[in-house]
């Protein structure tokens, strides 16, 4: 089956084979979903077009017509005025359903990709500190013993990068507050979950490039499970601005360098106040997530 994800930066695909719960194929491309969005609160034309480009790129490498697609798409679809048009747009040209998720829903179906990635990369599954940091919104989970509690926040790597051009790690700290109420208030964070494990395309890009990786040779085997500690974001930061705009954007990708730069930044606000000085990096993440839940009947089609 075939689970689609329509971000506020990326369009990712994944085509499972469900009785071995093994990937098929997948697909990813940056879109910018929500490129000025906080200005327009309206998906623009340049969104659009990117958009509709992947689509048309991956129906050449998926059975859109025959296989059973799930097809979601979250927080700047959530707020656009202009949604509902886009998607019966997609839904006329490439007969595919998109339904716009919760952000509570967008946590829970990241979490069952999260648990499935954690027993095969050889980790305890059971409980755990999740975050999700994605272009318009980031999702917190926190699993003990398999008992979750999950919020999503309206902020992500688009939306600070658009709105902050000054004074930048200032105000990522002043967001990244916005989460202390949801905090759990049993003692100290990092002693009563295993591990802090975080997924979406700052940590995974973060984990490729300092494994020597460019983007276009990205190899998910070798980011899943790989441990980053605050002075391995540390590190990229100063080697990414560092570079000049050929090198940044072939690690990186195509203008992507600033929404990574400032990625970090809110990856180690975010490991700072939840007191862990180290994450795991899973690349599983939404798509894979619904697409499990499919397989194990726990979602319709759309």
């Amino acid at each position: 089956m075939i689970a689609c994800d329509l971000g506020s930066n990326t369009l990712r695909i994944v085509e499972i084979e469900c009785q071995k719960r093994v990937k098929v194929r997948t697909y990813e491309k940056i879109v910018r979903t929500a490129k000025e969005l906080h200005a327009t609160m309206r998906i623009g034309e340049e969104a659009q077009r990117a958009i509709f480009s992947a689509l048309e790129e991956a129906s050449s490498l998926f059975d859109f017509k025959h296989e059973p697609s799930v097809c979601v798409t979250t927080q700047a679809m959530r707020v656009a005025l202009n949604s509902q048009e886009i998607l019966e747009e997609i839904k006329r040209r490439f007969g595919l359903n998109f339904e716009i998720i919760s952000g509570e829903q967008e946590a829970y179906f990241t979490s069952l990709a999260i648990e499935h990635a954690l027993q095969r990369e050889g980790f305890a599954a059971h409980t755990y500190a999740l975050f999700d940091l994605g272009g318009g919104s980031t999702e917190l989970i926190f699993c003990k013993n398999g008992e979750k509690t999950t919020k999503s926040f309206p902020f992500g790597i688009i939306s600070v990068a658009e709105q902050y051009r000054t004074d930048i790690e200032q105000n990522v700290t002043r967001i990244v507050e916005s989460i202390e109420d949801f905090l759990p208030k049993e003692g100290g964070i990092e002693e009563n979950y295993l591990q802090l494990v975080t997924t979406a395309g700052t940590p995974t890009t973060v984990a490729a490039f300092l494994e020597g990786l460019d983007y276009a040779h990205y190899d998910a085997s070798k980011v899943n499970g790989k441990v980053l500690y605050v002075k391995d974001f540390d590190q990229a930061y100063t080697k990414l601005i560092a570079l000049n705009h050929e090198d940044a954007e072939r690690y990186t990708g195509t203008n992507r360098r600033d929404l990574i730069v400032v990625g970090i930044l809110i990856v180690k606000a975010i490991m700072r106040k939840l007191g862990f000085d180290r994450c795991v990096v899973i690349d599983d993440g939404l798509r894979e997530g619904v697409a499990l839940a499919h397989c194990q009947g726990k979602v319709r089609i759309f």
